[in-house]
């Protein structure tokens, strides 16, 4: 590990040398190198980050530059290896909303990826949801579609910000379920809707989210997609009807005054249930007519539930099929 801490420190100091004297040619050269060598050399991710290097490369973010897009995917290699030195580095979750809210979106869909990557850790997840500006931006990349890689990583990291049950009823408020459904009803590149119904079933666990669906027409929407051959793909139809159930839940627990804290997992009935995706986990009850829907038992029913070890708090389980560890993902 000398050779490597050697190389990332060398790498550093040409970068700090240019950046010293404002040398944007240069400065752009450095990161390139920096980007190359985080992807071919896995073994060097974390010792770039102990030798200094996340500053420099958070600093290209908060401007569109040449040197940009190249930072911000540096800055993703290095979170496989090195989430906490990213999560510590000063500054860093306001560069990454910078790169999101960028008009040229050239670093948008590396930034969102990074983000959704600090997010694997589940320690990060209230810190980051405690970032307004950040969830906002995300939910705003969503709204522009730039193209469809910006657009499943913003999901991506969406749909980990759900995962902490405090941070949905945020995402209510910054308008996550208006942009969601848009994407639903009207993007036809492929697995968008899965993705998007995936991240509306994590949001639906929340009371806050009910009045949201409603104003969308989204329960109506969700219902079509859970009637046999109203979705395109049964991931998609699992993941709506996970939405269905989950908002009978989050209404349920409201009106016991639980709030959005979960609740007994397996027990009576007690929760919904979707597909799968990694650590996410559920059991389902027939009908969601205490949501207002008419959706009848047999309906809700159709796919099998399973029972899963408890887990305080969580939203059963929806598909995210963009949600592969970002580990599969290096960017050259």
């Amino acid at each position: 590990m000398e050779v490597k801490l050697h190389a990332a420190r060398s790498l550093v100091g040409r970068l700090r040398g240019a950046a010293a004297v404002h040398d944007g040619a240069a400065t752009a050269v450095a990161i390139a190198e920096i980007r190359h060598a985080t992807k071919d050399d896995p073994d060097i991710r974390a010792p770039l980050a102990d030798a200094g290097a996340v500053p420099f490369l958070a600093a290209q973010l908060t401007a569109p530059s040449a040197a940009s897009e190249d930072a911000a995917a540096a800055l993703l290699n290095i979170s496989i290896s090195a989430r906490g030195q990213l999560m510590s580095a000063p500054g860093l979750l306001d560069a990454l909303t910078a790169a999101l809210r960028a008009d040229e979106y050239c670093a948008a869909h590396h930034a969102a990826a990074t983000v959704y990557s600090l997010l694997c850790v589940e320690a990060n997840r209230p810190v980051v949801g405690a970032r307004r500006p950040l969830l906002a931006a995300l939910v705003s990349l969503l709204r522009a579609a730039p193209n469809t890689r910006a657009t499943k990583d913003a999901l991506k990291a969406l749909f980990a910000v759900a995962l902490h049950p405090p941070n949905r009823a945020t995402l209510v408020g910054l308008g996550a379920v208006q942009a969601l459904f848009a994407l639903i009803m009207t993007d036809g590149r492929s697995g968008i809707m899965e993705d998007a119904t995936a991240v509306v079933a994590q949001v639906a666990g929340c009371a806050e989210s009910l009045d949201a669906f409603t104003r969308m027409s989204g329960l109506r929407i969700l219902v079509d997609l859970v009637e046999q051959g109203g979705a395109s793909t049964p991931r998609t139809r699992e993941n709506a009807a996970a939405a269905l159930l989950n908002l009978v839940v989050a209404r349920r627990r409201a009106r016991r005054g639980g709030g959005d804290r979960g609740g007994r997992r397996g027990g009576r009935g007690e929760g919904a249930r979707g597909g799968r995706h990694g650590e996410r986990e559920g059991e389902g009850e027939g009908g969601v007519a205490a949501a207002g829907v008419g959706v009848r038992r047999r309906e809700a029913a159709r796919a099998p539930a399973r029972r899963l070890p408890e887990r305080a708090g969580a939203v059963r389980p929806v598909h995210l099929v963009a949600g592969v560890g970002v580990d599969a993902r290096v960017n050259g």
